[in-house]
């Protein structure tokens, strides 16, 4: 058996653990720089907030309705998330976090078990123990927990907060009443394929004939079918490394000089080397590209990139950082007012075991050097050693006006009870 459990409006209930006031009332959380709606509460949801909302435009709407806003408190959100994990561990060796609220367990070895009472004990646990209210799906396979919780989520309290799918009359039931547009790994385009070819709920999916999907589909769609009938196809996923990195940031403000955009870019390219140096990988491509401001129709709009193959993998600051700054002097147009830029390092190989290049490889003191820069950094929580290429007295900060303090990662910003 598998369980799928979903952290409820996550975002906003990490809000409200902390501000119990904001129980029973409309949430919504924005995404960087206060942009748009990315999370809300089931409350704002009822008033019809859009999800991808933009801010500014629904600002005196949120005030009409007395729906509280709320910057993405990622640090809070993160530790949370952990906790949440940590907990989860303790019901069952055999987890897939999925996402930062949601997580897969493997019941092996689990035949006597009530997995209705199993489930409420999980959610009792974490609700107790952080605050953060979940619903829990138990299935045969990880597609039928996926509709389970579906069932748990929409039906409260009809379910309590767990559904168990257990006999075939629940799987078949639970499938003719799930949407086919609801279903786990169906997206817009294969919807509108499988909607011509007469399909319309879950169930109509596994009815279609396997010799069909295979020619018309995919493998992929044709595990989703077995799963879907109670036929485990579809396992955990191992933990595994990224395909590719990316650091992408709005400036503080429109950039027309290439030296303000060159420092911007260095200091992108450095983060994305620390990412890679944390999982133990290389690179061998780096992906530049600069955008103006696409809100500003009065500006001239320019959107470019660059990719640089590097001869050999790096993890270098230096290195990924010189070629970035090389990428911007061959893209930079002037006159172009410009807003956001991203780097992407993508070909990523692990830094242990990879080809060497004959003629030409990576300076041997950078390796040391990386390591006692991310030592020292880490020592001090905070980016005290730089780059000569970046600015030492800058740092990126997102715009949050509607930020809440960080209650659980950070030593000023505690909780104080009086």
């Amino acid at each position: 058996m598998y369980a799928l459990v979903d952290c409820n409006n996550f975002y906003a209930s990490c809000e409200r653990i902390f501000n119990p006031d904001l129980r029973h009332k409309p949430i919504v959380v924005l995404s960087n720089n206060d942009g748009c709606v990315i999370a809300m509460s089931d409350e704002a949801k009822a008033l019809n907030v859009p999800f991808g909302a933009v801010a500014f435009k629904y600002k005196a709407f949120f005030k009409k309705y007395n729906i509280t806003v709320f910057s993405s408190n990622y640090p809070l959100y993160g530790d949370m998330s952990a906790r949440v994990m940590n907990i989860l561990s303790q019901f069952s060796p055999d987890i897939e976090i999925y996402s930062i609220d949601e997580a897969f367990l493997q019941f092996k070895g689990f035949d006597n078990y009530n997995f209705n009472t199993y489930g409420s004990t999980i959610r009792t646990r974490i609700l107790k123990w952080t605050g953060i209210p979940t619903s829990v799906g138990v299935a045969p396979t990880k597609a039928l927990s996926k509709v389970a919780n579906k069932i748990a989520r929409i039906f409260p309290k009809q379910t309590n907060h767990v559904y168990v799918i257990d006999s075939e009359e629940k799987r078949i039931k639970a499938l003719q009443w799930m949407p086919l547009k609801d279903v786990w790994g169906i997206g817009s385009r294969l919807h509108k394929r499988l909607v011509a070819k007469g399909c319309k709920t879950a169930y109509d999916f596994t009815q279609l004939n396997d010799a069909w999907i295979l020619k018309n589909l995919s493998i992929t769609q044709w595990r989703l079918k077995k799963d879907l009938l109670g036929e485990p196809t579809l396992q955990l996923d191992a933990v595994s490394t990224k395909k590719m990195i990316a650091t992408t940031r709005s400036f503080e403000s429109t950039f027309s000089d290439i030296e303000n955009i060159k420092e911007r870019v260095a200091t992108f390219a450095v983060t994305c080397a620390e990412k890679l140096r944390k999982q133990g990988s290389s690179c061998h491509v780096i992906l530049v590209q600069l955008r103006s401001n696409r809100f500003d129709e009065k500006a001239q709009q320019h959107r470019i990139n660059k990719m640089i193959h590097l001869p050999f993998p790096t993890d270098s600051s230096l290195t990924i950082s010189k070629a970035a700054v090389h990428a911007v002097e061959r893209i930079f147009k002037k006159g172009i007012a410009y807003k956001k830029a991203e780097v992407i390092v993508m070909g990523l190989v692990p830094t242990a075991s990879h080809q060497l290049n004959l003629f030409q490889s990576e300076n041997p003191k950078h390796q040391p050097l990386m390591r006692t820069i991310d030592w020292l950094n880490k020592k001090f929580q905070t980016d005290k050693v730089k780059l000569a290429s970046q600015d030492l007295k800058r740092t990126w900060k997102m715009r949050q006006e509607h930020l809440s303090p960080r209650y659980t990662t950070h030593f000023n910003e505690i909780i104080k009870v009086k």
